[in-house]
């Protein structure tokens, strides 16, 4: 449940209800000195898997704050934004839960959020994700992990195919060069030279946009970007993989996931985040495995994605939630999160045993952070402009309608859904 397309599925009906809270956004406030500080306080969060590691950090906090007891909240991650939605409204939220980009700002913009405090070093993370959970001028959220994007690729498939394998530096010509080489030698074994995600932006056309010098939204927030004449040369990219072959078809991808198809050795290349790594560290073509930087465009780009945590507004027992942030984001809870496998955490420097978890060079993520990410598109109600993106891109990628007449179809609908912010 890591990839951020998935998170907007309550917002719609979350800026209704939340509308209506404080829009007192405050000044924030820092870690209290006080170690003996007696409080209870609640632990919000989805994924089930990172259970183990945030109770270690639970029990490593308490080793600083004996007297604060944090009791865990899990909420299945189809339901934890319809429940945050009806405990923002009661001005009930958990103490301190997990936050996610798409949103974000409808939080912070209703004044749920409590900003972060000076004991927090924004220098302590990736640029980028200190950007994705600000609003106003303010930091609401402390970066826990984060997601870039790279291609993994099927050193086996490239050899049979008598292709080289990537290089740092290459290009969208050479990216689509070696898939469509691979497809056209390998088609009689219905193998393709690539298959990455479509039902979403963040694997793909987001970066591909990023990538040819475009945006998906103005850096304020109020303008799409999509019929940008640069955005749409990111689309059509995307088209013209799917158009020649080099790629399968938009219905095939929807009736095999594109992590499938890399899997069953049907496809030489498919890009992807970190939260691959877990399925693929336990496929069968674990040991054909490399990976290599995304190719460039007229610039390098990737989104940058992560989760982050939030201390609520309203918190009866604020000092001491503020104290576990400070604690969560930390560098020894970071380090934990590491060497546990729950997460890429987001501390700068604290990568290394999640780097070494796979055979596979995972410091492609870690210098795509530092180096050319940008932040994942977001709003106050993303997920208004996330259902246009679903409902009109399938015709832009299929070939159904020209890609630059769906871009600007999907930018006036964005434009129209922004307004109603």
């Amino acid at each position: 449940m890591r990839k951020a397309m998935l998170a907007a599925a309550a917002a719609v009906a979350s800026a209704v209800v939340l509308a209506g809270c404080s829009s007192n956004t405050g000044s924030g406030s820092d870690a209290p000195a006080d170690h003996n500080l007696s409080a209870s306080i609640s632990y919000a969060f989805w994924d089930v898997n990172q259970k183990p590691a945030m109770e270690a950090l639970i029990k490593d906090f308490n080793k600083t704050y004996p007297n604060i007891k944090v009791t865990s909240q899990i909420t299945p991650y189809q339901n934890y934004f319809t429940k945050l939605q009806t405990q923002g409204s009661s001005k009930t939220l958990p103490d301190v839960f997990w936050m996610n980009g798409p949103n974000f700002q409808l939080y912070a913009s209703n004044g749920l959020l409590e900003p972060v405090g000076s004991a927090i070093d924004p220098a302590n993370y990736p640029k980028a994700l200190d950007s994705l959970y600000s609003y106003s001028g303010k930091q609401y959220g402390v970066p826990k992990d984060f997601d870039t994007i790279a291609v993994y690729y099927n050193k086996a498939i490239f050899d049979k195919a008598g292709v080289s394998y990537p290089t740092a530096g290459w290009t969208w010509d050479d990216f689509h060069q070696k898939a469509k080489a691979i497809s056209d030698k390998l088609k009689g074994e219905g193998i393709y030279g690539e298959a990455s995600g479509l039902s979403g932006g963040q694997e793909m056309y987001y970066n591909t946009i990023l990538q040819a010098g475009g945006s998906i939204i103005s850096a304020d927030g109020k303008k799409s970007g999509y019929d940008d004449p640069k955005s749409i040369k990111g689309l059509q990219f995307v088209r013209d993989l799917i158009a020649d072959g080099s790629s399968p078809t938009l219905a095939q991808l929807s009736d095999t996931p594109q992590d499938q198809w890399f899997i069953n050795g049907k496809s030489a290349m498919f890009w992807s985040g970190t939260w691959s790594n877990a399925e693929l560290l336990s496929s069968p073509v674990k040991a054909q495995i490399a990976v290599a930087p995304l190719p460039t465009g007229a610039r390098q780009a990737t989104v940058i994605h992560g989760l982050a945590n939030v201390v609520a507004k309203d918190s009866k027992n604020k000092s001491a939630a503020i104290a576990f942030q400070n604690y969560l984001g930390g560098k020894e809870a970071a380090q934990t999160q590491a060497k546990m496998g729950a997460a890429n955490p987001a501390y700068n420097g604290t990568q290394q045993a999640f780097v070494d978890s796979a055979p596979w060079d995972l410091n492609v993520f870690e210098k795509a952070a530092t180096d050319y990410a940008y932040p994942y598109p977001i709003s106050k109600n993303t997920a208004a402009w996330n259902k246009a993106e679903s409902d009109l891109l399938p015709d832009a990628f299929s070939g159904k309608k020209p890609v630059d007449e769906v871009a600007k179809e999907l930018a006036a609908q964005m434009n129209a859904d922004l307004a109603k912010e």
